[in-house]
């Protein structure tokens, strides 16, 4: 017992020395950048402009971001479902999660924007998870797995609330939810994910800073 007290005490010194706390907490995952190249309103969800895989897309926005001194560590196929306020229709489109490591807010936000400029789109969405305690959270994303395309289109079809309040969502090609939302909807989030049949206890929520980059600063 007093050698294994006498370990912890030297590796509690030494992580003070080097500082890092011994019971440090994992890395953040890395910023994310949510964008497509596609322009076109689709409304019907067997649209075969639906099935591309944005091979090229992915090459080009790797590009962009290693140019502004970022790299990508993984880009992720999506199904996309959003509600326009403003069309007062929801259109469906492919889309791409790109893992982002190396830049910082304001790169990320400058990388996200040059992205949106190239392909012409209204916003594209930025995530940064942060920790807990971080004063810019202003945003939680939730991914739960187990939830096909059709429950997302079906379920914001169906909730008016919910779509005006998420707006939309996301699916992989594994059948994993995502959704972005403003930190105090996340129960109005909870409620819309158990009503179109996911598992809200296999789900992981995660708070961080979001941002639609968009024409109007």
């Amino acid at each position: 017992m007093r050698n294994r007290l006498t370990a912890f005490l030297a590796s509690t010194a030494l992580a003070l020395v080097i500082g890092v706390h011994p019971a440090a907490a994992e890395p953040l995952p890395a910023p994310e950048i949510f964008a497509t190249s596609n322009t076109a309103v689709i409304t019907d969800p067997d649209d075969p402009r639906l099935r591309t895989r944005l091979v090229r897309f992915d090459i080009e926005v790797r590009g962009i971001i290693a140019t502004n001194g970022g790299r990508t560590e993984r880009s992720t196929l999506l199904d996309g479902v959003f509600w326009s306020s403003s069309l007062q229709q929801t259109t469906y489109e492919r889309s791409r999660k790109f893992d982002v490591r190396g830049l910082s807010s304001d790169g990320l936000h400058h990388a996200a924007d040059v992205v949106r400029k190239q392909y012409q789109q209204e916003s594209v969405l930025t995530f940064e998870f942060l920790p807990k305690m971080s004063p810019r959270i202003n945003a939680v994303q939730v991914e739960v797995p187990g939830v096909t395309p059709k429950q997302l289109r079906d379920g914001l079809a169906n909730d008016p609330v919910a779509r005006e309040k998420i707006g939309g969502g996301s699916v992989t090609m594994h059948d994993k939810l995502i959704l972005v939302a403003d930190r105090d909807d996340l129960s109005l989030v909870k409620a819309f994910v158990i009503k179109i049949g996911g598992n809200w206890a296999n789900s992981t929520t995660r708070q961080g800073a979001w941002e639609f980059v968009s024409t109007v600063e």
